[in-house]
């Protein structure tokens, strides 16, 4: 490095949640975009909880907040940090602001100055407490001073150079009445003493920016602003704002459901963005290397749990066997049949064709339950539609028993055994015999193939259900 030159700043970047409650699929989203700059750059990703809402934050949120996050694979290098530990800096910053004259303390309340500023055009405090001179008290907040005129532009690398006159920002409220620092004051204040020099985040607080840049003006003596970057909204088909009272948006339950981690990466780093290429499918590598913050649309993205259910089929049927059996171990330890009936080197046998026809881990059990209880489970929509009301279903199960009872003990042999029985029955519909057979000793009329489940049943077991549901057809059906 050349003599009087200064070394390149440390990009470093964090993310910042509240724990106040489950993980969502757009802080999911948020936390991935800084983790791939963070990691593009070579630089420092941090993690930080912002639990100053002492009434709503939990520390089970705090822990679902990590967790979540491991599981995604968003590592990070420095925290997590409490905001509720570091309330030292907060006071020194609100000290120093008073001492520079930069804000005043305020024993307005909210309901004293809607009422005084009823009927004015512009609503929002009118400084009423500015150059009243108030010592700090019970009752009092600080509030920043914002300058009398001129505006403050805020330089984004997603939406460009949105302007905001100082006229339409009041003189915010930095420590509340109780002593405790607001939102932005903290922030502001954990920025500068970490180092912070890039803030992705949500496009929400998008109006609080400018006030952001006024306090980190006043606080950090004249040290460059981090690169600033919101993201865009999550919508639903509608075009409504993804929200925890009306749509599904806690990582934890897509992750509950068997959505792998990779998975849900890949889409969430779709929402806004987009590679080269007309590909969607891509690998942490590829998204490290083409990832920019500068190409990541403004618009509002669509959530479309549709196609992350695509994505997620496919990265099921991309694993290995083995893995996708890895994967499938805890949904099926949770499974409701006894755990001694469990038999691995059964589920082994189906497994890839399970893996083919499955787009959650979750959807593996109800795929093989039938091999694992005592007794099929019974849908009684299938049982109606697929033996009730199928083509003489007495005669097609009691030929089945004999032509089974009689034949090898093969995929192959049971399939042309099968058939044999419509053929004797001369039914045209040879696959209706086939849902008959498949609801009689399965449960269901959907699964892994049919002739490859009756053989990992067993003869017996087949049999046995057979009879069983020629008895429950009762006589004359």
């Amino acid at each position: 490095m050349r003599p009087g030159r200064r070394r390149p700043v440390t990009v470093r970047l964090r993310f910042s949640p509240s724990p106040t409650g489950y993980f969502h699929v757009g802080g999911a989203r948020t936390a991935l975009y800084n983790w791939l700059e963070a990691r593009r750059l070579g630089g420092v990703f941090i993690l930080r909880i912002e639990d100053t809402d002492r009434e709503r934050n939990r520390p089970e949120w705090v822990e679902g907040i990590q967790s979540a996050m491991r599981w995604l694979g968003l590592d990070w290098d420095e925290g997590p940090f409490f905001q509720s530990e570091r309330a030292g800096l907060y006071e020194a910053a609100a000290a120093k602001l008073v001492a520079n004259g930069q804000a005043y303390h305020c024993d307005c309340t909210r309901e004293v100055v809607d009422e005084r500023t009823k009927g004015r055009p512009t609503p929002g405090y009118d400084r009423f407490c500015r150059d009243r001179g108030l010592e700090p008290g019970p009752g009092r907040a600080l509030r920043f001073r914002v300058p009398d005129g001129g505006a403050t532009t805020v330089v984004d690398v997603i939406r460009g150079t949105p302007t905001f006159e100082h006229a339409t920002i009041e003189d915010f409220v930095v420590v509340r009445s109780n002593g405790s620092a607001l939102f932005v004051l903290a922030n502001v204040v954990d920025d500068i003493d970490m180092g912070v020099t890039h803030v992705i985040r949500a496009e929400e607080h998008l109006p609080t920016t400018p006030k952001y840049v006024l306090l980190h003006q006043a606080l950090a003596g004249g040290a460059a602003l981090p690169v600033f970057a919101h993201v865009p909204v999550l919508v639903d088909e509608r075009r409504q704002k993804l929200s925890k009272r009306k749509h599904r948006v806690a990582l934890e339950d897509y992750r509950d459901q068997g959505f792998l981690p990779e998975a849900m990466r890949n889409y969430l780093v779709l929402l806004g963005w987009a590679p080269g290429g007309d590909r969607e499918i891509l690998t942490p590598d590829e998204m490290l290397a083409e990832f920019r913050l500068e190409d990541v649309n403004s618009s509002p993205a669509f959530f479309d749990e549709r196609k992350l259910l695509h994505f997620n089929g496919e990265y099921i049927r991309a694993l290995a066997v083995d893995d996708f059996i890895a994967r499938a171990a805890p949904f099926l330890a949770a499974a409701p049949w006894d755990p001694s009936a469990f038999d691995p080197g059964a589920f082994a046998l189906l497994a890839p064709l399970v893996q083919e026809r499955v787009k959650t881990l979750a959807e593996v059990v109800p795929m093989v339950d039938f091999l694992f209880l005592a007794d099929p489970p019974v849908d009684q929509k299938a049982w109606d539609k697929r033996v009730v009301r199928g083509p003489r279903p007495r005669e097609v199960l009691d030929e089945a028993v004999r032509g089974y009872a009689a034949c090898a003990w093969s995929a192959e042999a049971v399939q042309e055994a099968t058939d044999a029985v419509a053929a004797r029955l001369e039914i045209d519909a040879t696959r209706k015999v086939h849902w008959i057979i498949r609801v009689a000793v399965t449960g269901r009329d959907q699964g892994p193939p049919l002739w490859e489940s009756l053989v990992v049943v067993g003869r017996e077991r087949s049999l046995q259900r057979l009879r069983a549901a020629l008895e429950r057809l009762g006589p004359g059906e």
